[in-house]
């Protein structure tokens, strides 16, 4: 490897660079920025996860939004939110979120979010970027955008739990909430009335959006209806 120092870059026997040994050479550019290596991100099951925090002194990060992170979350845990609520009142904004409240919003209980732009920044203020973090989320997905920006922010030791809370089964971490940690994404009419009341809920948020988008259609179809 022409052209590099061998204080700045060592081998090891799986061909990962490591870079506690570099060194900042006067005169000469950092070979780690120049490189632009980061350190992996660890993908964990339950279990393992489990070992991180008790025997390696790994903490706990949910990143989840602040209502499914209500309804359950690990005890003890931080909590910096991937996405927030989006309370924006432009015109666009305001129709997505009616939009979403009339289907996802009433059928699962999601909030209509954004993203978090102090999330980062929020992270850094509570740990430093040695701190070995487990983060958690329901799916998987947010844990796994959320280890993106903190592994490009410069943390090192970052571990996330394959699939999210979805996947762990009671008892394996000690959590608080009225649910179980795995049931902490449902909410809303499918919780509530089961399959029936969704399929019904279907049609009548469909007669609703008809209603208000076509109201001269939907007038002429009353017209139509036998008078009782």
């Amino acid at each position: 490897m022409a052209g590099i120092s061998t204080s700045c870059l060592t081998l090891s026997s799986r061909s990962k660079f490591r870079t506690h040994h570099a060194r900042n050479i006067p005169g000469k550019t950092n070979c780690w920025r120049k490189l632009g290596i980061r350190a992996e991100v660890n993908y964990v099951n339950a279990e393992e996860a489990k070992k991180l925090v008790a025997a390696e002194g790994y903490v706990v990060l949910d990143v989840r939004d602040i209502t499914q992170y209500e309804r359950a979350h690990i005890k003890s845990c931080y909590h910096v939110p991937l996405f927030i609520e989006n309370q924006d009142n432009d015109l666009g904004t305001i129709i997505k979120r009616t939009v979403h409240n009339n289907f996802s919003g009433l059928f699962f209980g999601l909030p209509f979010t954004k993203p978090n732009p102090e999330f980062v920044e929020s992270v850094k203020g509570q740990f430093s970027p040695d701190s070995k973090l487990l983060l958690v989320c329901q799916e998987g997905l947010r844990s796994t955008a959320a280890a993106n920006k903190l592994e490009q922010a410069g943390f090192q030791n970052i571990a996330c739990i394959t699939s999210g809370l979805q996947s762990v089964k009671p008892g394996t971490f000690d959590s608080e909430g009225s649910t179980e940690l795995q049931n902490a994404g449902k909410a809303g009419l499918i919780t509530i009335q089961g399959k029936i009341s969704a399929v019904l809920g279907t049609v009548l948020i469909c007669a609703y959006l008809f209603i208000t988008f076509f109201p001269e259609q939907a007038e002429k179809l009353f017209q139509l209806a036998p008078a009782s």
